[in-house]
Parts: structure tokens; C-alpha cells; sequence
């Protein structure tokens, strides 16, 4: 089955409610959605772009978000959807890796895209503007049969190695993350709204499957991003309104909300993970903005899906070990088993420490055309995570560490080896090592330590890395040092910079 079934259903049942919105601005409603995917889809077709082939959107949140990736679906036709806030050169990089037709962008990244095309050897690549979606001369085209195993969402996740990998959704995880959503974390009737502060090539745009099989009405702001007091307006207009966010994002509407005096009006359920939410934040979050919250914890590769800790558990104190519950995060998901194991694949007895590993429909098909990397990401069914925590008695799940070094700032993944690799280019830097350091804003921030061998300065180094990743890669802190503590195989002790810079900042 082809999930753009579910928007021609909601075009049959719904046809005049509100399907996108742009701020308070009602963009179009259900029928116009699915006219503009149906059209886009023969506009897609009349460009060669075949069933079972790729185009990639890299775009900021606006209206014309969602439609592009209906009618890719529409067509048959896998979605790569890029984070905006990556550099063009990374943006290139993914879009040459997955093999893509098409790139969706804007006139602002155009002819940085194109020209880092050039250099991937990919300069055919067609950069596309999405005017289409609103011509009226263009055919209706009927929906492309899919199977269940077919590529739907190509996402591109940061990895060890220094170079993203593919992660590989079908039309079978898509719609069991989609039945996830509407049995842990909150039922979605029409009229409802879901907010997108978020990128819309994240979480954000897998939270608005729900609203399009049940008629609900998708909310991009007018900023194109993430606003606290502008999310609050938004749901006090719109009511039932939900979103995702990470941690770092429900502590700015905290602030928010307290300089306002009073508690938010509109909301339904604030949907947050991404990232560690402290205990302390989450107690002051339900003190400040009320009972709306509910967490979920999952990866690209089992998307939404791992855990969940629904409202009714955060809302009610009286149940055993409130607190600690609280900061756990939930319990095994209804699509999926998790279990906690060892470097052997051995499952641990209750309450002891090891990788969490996660088996069920949900889990991705495996990394695109990297079979090593699947293989060692799936092991005899499981999904080995990469994070580490344990289980209680009960089922409930507490995070203790990230055992692949990952950083996360701002709900964003930021693996130390990227960063390190954009240092490395600079001709002053003879080594370089990153690690994270906890920020109250942020949840963390990058430290970069450095050993160079002429001179430089922290400015320098800043603009160098603005030249080869994303703005939010680079590191925010540099410690100059004469040399990077290592054991005996040479290997970098980043347990040992932590403590440094620990100790640097309590000095």
C-alpha cells in the first residue's frame, strides 16, 4: 500500500479542513493538499523521475514542505529530506550518496549547492524550484502502487566514520511509527493542530503523519522556525495544538510562559526528546506550562519508537517511584521489544548496564548502500543502538550514556568526528579531539581541543569550520593544548579531556 492513500482518503473526508497552515493563515485545506501532490507527482513523471527513484527536499520549514514529499509518495518516489542547517557541501555529499533526481532548495543555496555538485561529480544533478505544485494546468496523476518493502524516506544521519549514513525507511515503518504515535503518545481527532518549530526533515515531519490520517490541520510559522512565544500565540489561536521539541526547546517556552505570568492557552501535548531532559526541568516545565507533556525516545533508524513516557504517567504523582520514573525514559514502545545487552549480543539481567537494543517492524530496513554498516548496526534482528542505559523491574528505561561519543545540542546529533575531520583540514592544526560539555541552554555544547603547530587563533579556526559543516557543528569552546592525552595504542582518553575541561571551568 502507498501511504499518499491516506491523504486522498482525508481529501474524500475532509476535503474543506484546514490541511497546512501557514502561521494563523489557513494555506490550503484537503482537497487542495492532495491536488497539489497529484500534480506534482506528473510533474515529477513528466521530468523522468521514475518509481522507486529519490529526490531530496533541502529546505527550511515552509507550506511547500509537505506537499513536495506527497508528491514524491504520490509518484512513487523515496523522500531524502536534508537539514537545512547543513552545510551545502554536506547537503551535496547526501544528495550524490542516495542517488537523487531531483534537489528541492531554495534561491538563497542554489548556486552553493550546484557548485559543491560540481566537485562531488554529480553536476547533472537537477536543482528544482517547486512552482509546479501550484499549476492547475498540470493532470491529476493517480497514485503509484508501492509495496511494503519499498523506500519511502531516505535520512541521513551523522555516523562515526565521519561521512552520514542512509537511513533506509519503508512504507511499513512509516506507517507503524504513524500507529506508534496515535497508541503511546496522544489520538488525533480533526480540527487538531500539530505546530512545526522543528525541522520538518526530522521528527517534526514524522509527527504529521496522525494529523493527515485524521484530518488534522499542519501549523508551519511564520519564522520558519522555532519561536517560544510565537509556538505559545500559535496554539492559543489554533487550540488542541501539539508539536515536538527537543529539551532545549521546552525550556525556552518555560521562560517564556513565566514572563508571561500564566499558564499557556491551546495546548494539547508537547511531545519532547531528541536529547536529555533533566529531572529538574521537566518538574519546572509541568509547574510552569501544565500538564501537556509526554516523551518519547527513538533514533533514525527506529524512528519515535523505542520508548515512550506517556501524560498520563508524567501527570499523575501518586504512582510508585514518581520521580525516578520521570526521569527514565518510558518503556518499550507498543511496535517493538527492547532489550539491554552486552558487546557479546547476551542479554543482561534486570537493572544491569549495557546497549540498548531494539527489535520490531518499525526498525529500518538497514543503511543505504552501506551493507558492512547495516550488518554491524543489526545483529540477528536486533538494533543495536549504540546508547547505553538499563531496565528496571518494571520495563522503565533510564539513559546513562552515548557509547559512540555522539553530542547532542539543541536536539541536533553532532558526532565529534565530523568536526574534528574540518579541523584537521586547517594547515595550523596538528591534532584535534572533541567532546562535549553540558550547557544549560543548549544541553551540550562542543569543546574542541587542539594541538597546533603554528600559530592561531579561535577565530581562525571558527571560520575554517563555518567553510566545511554546518554552523551548529562547530565548536563554541577551543582549549590550545601542547598535547591530547592517549593510551597506549595511541587512542585519544576523551573520559580524561572531559575531566580537563571540567576542571578548566571550575578553575
Amino acid at each position: 500500500m502507498n501511504i499518499a492513500h491516506w491523504l486522498q482518503r482525508a481529501a474524500l473526508q475532509y476535503p474543506d479542513r484546514p490541511a497546512i497552515a501557514h502561521g494563523t493563515d489557513v494555506w490550503c485545506d484537503y482537497r487542495g493538499l492532495a491536488q497539489r501532490a497529484a500534480r506534482g507527482a506528473t510533474w515529477l513523471r513528466s521530468q523522468g523521475v521514475m518509481p522507486g527513484e529519490r529526490v531530496a527536499i533541502f529546505l527550511v520549514n515552509t507550506p511547500e514542505y509537505l506537499p513536495l514529499m506527497w508528491a514524491a509518495w504520490w509518484a512513487g518516489v523515496a523522500t531524502v529530506p536534508i537539514n537545512a542547517k547543513l552545510h551545502p557541501k554536506e547537503a551535496a555529499w547526501i544528495a550524490a550518496h542516495s542517488g537523487c533526481q531531483r534537489i528541492f532548495c531554495d534561491e538563497a543555496v542554489r548556486e552553493a549547492v550546484q557548485a559543491e555538485l560540481g566537485d562531488t561529480g554529480h553536476a547533472a544533478l537537477a536543482l528544482s524550484t517547486f512552482d509546479f505544485l501550484g499549476d492547475d494546468r498540470l493532470a491529476l496523476a493517480a497514485i503509484e502502487p508501492r509495496t511494503d518493502a519499498d523506500p519511502v524516506w531516505l535520512f541521513y544521519t551523522s555516523g562515526t566514520t565521519g561521512r552520514p549514513k542512509g537511513v533506509n525507511l519503508s512504507m511499513r515503518q512509516l506507517r507503524w511509527a504513524c500507529m506508534g504515535y496515535l497508541s503511546m503518545v496522544q489520538s488525533v481527532s480533526p480540527g487538531d493542530a500539530v505546530l512545526h518549530p522543528a525541522p520538518l526533515s526530522h521528527g517534526s515531519g514524522m509527527c504529521h503523519l496522525p494529523y493527515v490520517l485524521h484530518g488534522g490541520v499542519n501549523v508551519v510559522p511564520r519564522s520558519g522556525g522555532f519561536d517560544a512565544a510565537e509556538c505559545l500565540a500559535l496554539a492559543a489561536h489554533w487550540t488542541r495544538a501539539s508539536l515536538f521539541a527537543a529539551p532545549t526547546m521546552v525550556r525556552r517556552l518555560v521562560d517564556v510562559a513565566k514572563t508571561q505570568g500564566r499558564r499557556p492557552q491551546g495546548l494539547a501535548t508537547i511531545c519532547y526528546g531528541g536529547g536529555p531532559m533533566y529531572l529538574a526541568d521537566i518538574e519546572e516545565a509541568l509547574a510552569v506550562v501544565g500538564p501537556h507533556f509526554a516523551q518519547i525516545y527513538g533514533q533514525g533508524e527506529c524512528p519515535m519508537m523505542i520508548t515512550a513516557l506517556p501524560r498520563t504517567m508524567i501527570n499523575d504523582p501518586s504512582q510508585p517511584r514518581y520521580r525516578e520514573r520521570l526521569a527514565s525514559v518510558g518503556f518499550a514502545q507498543s511496535m517493538v521489544e527492547v532489550s539491554i545487552r552486552d558487546s557479546e549480543g547476551v542479554e543482561l539481567p534486570t537493572g544491569e548496564m549495557g546497549e540498548i537494543c531494539v527489535r520490531g517492524d518499525v526498525v529500518m530496513n538497514g543503511y543505504w548502500n552501506q551493507p558492512e554498516a547495516t550488518a554491524a548496526a543489526i545483529v540477528d534482528g536486533w538494533l543495536r543502538t549504540g546508547d547505553v542505559g538499563r531496565l528496571d523491574e518494571d520495563g522503565f528505561l533510564t539513559l546513562l550514556d552515548r557509547s559512540k561519543d555522539m553530542i547532542i545540542s539543541g536536539g541536533s546529533n553532532i558526532y565529534p568526528r565530523e568536526v574534528e575531520e574540518a579541523l584537521l583540514t586547517h594547515e595550523a592544526v596538528a591534532e584535534a579531539a572533541v567532546v562535549g560539555r553540558h550547557d544549560a541552554e543548549w544541553g551540550e555544547s562542543v569543546v574542541a581541543f587542539v594541538v597546533v603547530h603554528q600559530g592561531v587563533t579561535a577565530q581562525e579556526l571558527d571560520a575554517h569550520c563555518l567553510s566545511q559543516i554546518a554552523r551548529f557543528k562547530r565548536p563554541k569552546h577551543y582549549r590550545f593544548v601542547s598535547e591530547l592525552p592517549k593510551n597506549h595504542y595511541g587512542k585519544v582518553l576523551k573520559t580524561s579531556l572531559r575531566t580537563m575541561d571540567q576542571e578548566g571551568c571550575s578553575a
